[in-house]
């Protein structure tokens, strides 16, 4: 663990240049999932200039320690716009510090901004037992569906 009292965590904007390290991120949340760096980069690199996406970086100096990404889109069934959450990832030696906490709160706060009606994510079933689901429903996120999905 890492003792952030005297650190200055910031949140900002991703850039181009936090790709390795939201892919070492990425690798942390999905450790079972095989990342191709060059696969990737592309997806990346769109989301950046996208006006459907957002990338936010959580830091420690220079180092991105946090990694939160939403796409916002209109629906029918909300009758607005809602965004949902793709990716919210603390590096494992920074979890528990509330880091997470000031990402999620970011990007509620950019959804209030573009006027959604919803926030909503997804969360692996295995993720109960590391937390995950008391970490959401302690931000007022309730269990509402189950997604399905399927490979194309």
């Amino acid at each position: 663990m890492i003792d952030i009292h005297d650190r200055m965590i910031q949140i900002r904007k991703c850039h181009a240049g936090d790709f390795h390290e939201v892919v070492a991120l990425m690798r942390q949340l999905w450790p079972q999932k095989p990342f191709d760096a060059e696969r990737l980069r592309p997806a990346f690199d769109k989301a950046l200039v996208s006006e459907s996406q957002t990338y936010l970086c959580a830091t420690d100096g220079d180092r991105v320690v946090g990694f939160g990404s939403v796409t916002w889109k209109n629906c029918l069934w909300h009758e607005g716009h809602l965004v949902f959450i793709d990716e919210l990832v603390v590096n494992n030696l920074y979890r528990n510090k509330g880091i997470g906490s000031r990402l999620l709160g970011e990007l509620v706060a950019l959804a209030r901004i573009k006027g959604c009606c919803r926030i909503e994510l997804d969360c692996a079933f295995w993720r109960e037992e590391t937390g995950a689901f008391a970490f959401y429903e302690k931000h007022k996120f309730t269990r509402r569906a189950f997604v399905f999905s399927r490979v194309l």
